[in-house]
């Protein structure tokens, strides 16, 4: 009788199993992985499109580096930022007051990637990382993911999805996936190129006559810490070594919103022994010596690395790209406590002045910042980890217009910058090596192909961050606002695979441009008409202008330049294309000069009527790191076609007058 009873519960027991199994097994179209601002933008685009999706952050916060400090932002040219990169800034600016903000708190970006998921009510799975992948040939049918703060196989989930997108820093799903990919400096010698690979240069170096040793002239005392005991190989040779690593650092000197810096764990001065011979032959002046100190709004800071010895933890991060993630954690900590220790000493140790160490008692953790986290960033700046090696390889070439991507879904126009990697004794001195600083180039197209593996590695995965670039040409890539931008082509390509059943390397790439182009706000809104100077239909010039090719103060590769002082009656109109009559708000964009007109005449016209209004110089204000800024002219009723126009003269200038873009922006009702 018994055996009968087993024999009847054996398939109520394989049901309860296989519901069990079931709830740690998540189907969906679209599955990111890494919470980073690249993987918010992606999984808000696929989301948009109608597709299911699941985003997977390790952590428990979302935007990466753009909410972990980073609110200086890099952009070389604000024309690279595009779709829903440029409405994040946008988002920052409502906040803030103004269109756009380029410099911010951590908290307010986190809130508004918080907000991204929630509109379009994103899944996001936190606290879990990769644990493995599954492939049926070139194709990933599933992940393994595992809980991050309590590893157990009962709680591991499986993701099966149509098409994978890698937004993390670290390429982790890119790299079980059994794609290739490349950690560290390529040979000169394999692209071609002559900033790769080792590189001793003068950019963030120390001066000559600083000794290594412990005991000054001494050569058997031993190497101070934070110096390598190899030899520097020739310029342009290829390397593991990864560029530096750090944190950007909010701090606040608000009394009542500090933390006092604290003595942190495992300080050990001796590690700053370097810091003070570099004072020694370069006395302190002011506190920000030895920073890139940035003000934020708030009174916060983002605190980058500058100099010879500075925030950047030079030789520590080489195996953290391929490291375990108990091995990771370890390199956190040492740079969260070395950068820690650093203010620490500076604000106390009795060999730095009394003025700076005073000054430095002034400044402490923001309360209202990384509230969970002890106040602390929850991201370490990866600046770089894996690199793909896809189905192409961007390179020096294409940041330098020698070779043009066709298949563009970003732009890309950074100087081409690599921060140091490893520090030396050359000729018995002190010395970095591996900073590169190289630009002087317009912004460039970035290949689609770029975010695609091999075909025969990975037919349903793309990569937006560990992306397909040499070292140096990554140098230029890696930065937030393009990650977002590339993320967005990515998820779109994604999507546009799932509907064709095809594969992401086989995607039309112009339908990809034409749906980013008419939709770039994934929402279905009328997108803005932006009219650029070098527009050869909706552009008309009166006199002989000139151009100039400052691309951190113009948007785009150029503007127009007169400094005949309105002697020559001189103007651009823009004519925007109006598809249907609606309320636009207009603005120009205004390079701000050194040798700049005080006033600016402009002319707006609705098709009915026309403005005339200037803009004064000096009202213009300028934050963050380009030269340029938007200034609004106004609201206006703007017909269907090509009816209205702006127009930028010499009328009335004392020096000289620049005409770059015009954005009209459609009213939201």
């Amino acid at each position: 009788m018994r055996y009968f009873k087993l024999l009847f519960m054996l398939p109520l027991f394989f049901l309860l199993s296989c519901s069990n199994t079931d709830k740690n097994v998540e189907e969906v179209d679209v599955c990111i992985y890494g919470g980073t601002s690249a993987g918010v933008i992606a999984a808000y685009t696929a989301k948009q499109a109608g597709k299911s999706v699941l985003l997977i952050e390790p952590g428990n916060h979302l935007g990466g580096m753009s909410s972990g400090g980073l609110g200086f932002t890099d952009i070389g040219n604000k024309y690279v930022v595009q779709g829903l990169a440029r409405d994040f800034y946008r988002r920052l600016g409502s906040h803030y007051g103004k269109l756009e903000q380029w410099i911010f708190e951590p908290s307010v970006a986190e809130a508004i990637f918080n907000d991204y998921v929630k509109r379009a009510d994103v899944d996001v799975l936190y606290e879990n990382r990769l644990l493995d992948v599954k492939k049926e040939g070139n194709r990933i049918t599933e992940i393994i993911v595992e809980n991050s703060k309590s590893p157990n196989t009962s709680t591991n989930k499986k993701i099966k999805a149509k098409v994978f997108i890698d937004c993390s820093y670290e390429g982790d799903l890119m790299a079980k996936a059994n794609v290739s990919y490349i950690v560290g400096r390529e040979d000169n010698k394999t692209y071609n190129e002559t900033y790769n690979g080792s590189q001793l240069l003068n950019g963030h170096q120390f001066p000559d006559g600083i000794d290594p040793y412990k005991v000054k002239g001494d050569s058997t005392s031993g190497l101070i810490w934070g110096i390598s005991d190899k030899a520097i190989q020739p310029n342009g040779t290829g390397d593991k070594k990864v560029q530096a690593y750090n944190y950007r650092v909010a701090l606040t000197n608000r009394a009542e919103n500090l933390v006092p810096i604290t003595k942190p764990d495992n300080y050990d001065p001796a590690r700053y022994e370097l810091l003070v011979r570099l004072k020694e032959k370069q006395p302190w002046n002011k506190l920000y010596d030895i920073f890139i100190w940035q003000i934020m709004p708030n009174a916060k800071t983002d605190i980058n690395n500058f100099g010879g010895f500075s925030t950047d933890m030079i030789g520590a991060n080489w195996n953290y790209p391929e490291a375990s993630y108990e091995d990771r954690a370890k390199i956190v900590k040492e740079h969260e406590d070395y950068t820690k220790g650093l203010f620490y000493f500076l604000g106390n140790d009795e060999r730095i002045p009394e003025h700076i160490r005073k000054e430095m008692q002034t400044w402490g953790y923001p309360k209202d910042e990384y509230t969970d986290n002890g106040n602390w960033s929850h991201q370490l700046y990866i600046r770089e980890s894996r690199r793909m090696i896809g189905e192409k390889v961007m390179t020096q070439h294409h940041c330098q217009g020698k070779e043009i991507a066709e298949d563009a879904i970003a732009w890309a126009a950074y100087t081409m910058d690599s921060h140091n990697c490893d520090r030396h004794v050359v000729n018995g001195m002190v010395k970095n090596e591996g900073n590169v600083e190289v630009g002087g180039f317009p912004p460039y197209p970035i290949s689609y192909k770029s975010i695609t593996p091999k075909k025969e590695e990975a037919c349903n995965l793309l990569v937006p961050v560990c992306m397909s670039a040499s070292h140096i040409a990554y140098g230029s890539i890696r930065m937030e606002p393009v990650f977002m931008v590339m993320a967005q082509s990515a998820a779109v390509a994604a999507c546009h695979a799932i509907d064709n059943n095809t594969d992401v390397q086989n995607i039309d790439i112009k339908k990809l441009q034409e749906i980013i182009a008419n939709n770039p706000l994934a929402d279905g809104s009328t997108p803005e008409i932006l009219v650029d100077n070098d527009s050869k239909t909706s552009v008309t010039t009166v006199g002989n202008w000139s151009f100039n090719y400052d691309t951190y103060r113009g948007y785009g590769s150029n503007f127009f330049v007169d400094d005949s002082k309105g002697k020559d009656p001189k103007s651009i109109k823009y004519t925007p294309n109006v598809v249907s009559e609606s309320e636009y708000d207009i603005y120009i964009y205004f390079p701000k000069l050194e040798n700049g007109s005080n006033k600016t005449a402009v002319t707006i016209s609705d098709g009915k009527s026309i403005e005339e209004k200037t803009i004064f110089q000096s009202d213009v204000k300028v934050e963050g790191q380009t030269l340029g800024e938007w200034v609004k002219l106004g609201r206006y009723n703007l017909p269907e076609g090509k009816n209205a126009y702006v127009e930028i003269s010499n009328k009335g200038a004392d020096n000289v007058v620049a005409a770059d873009a015009v954005l009209f922006l459609p009213v939201r009702k």
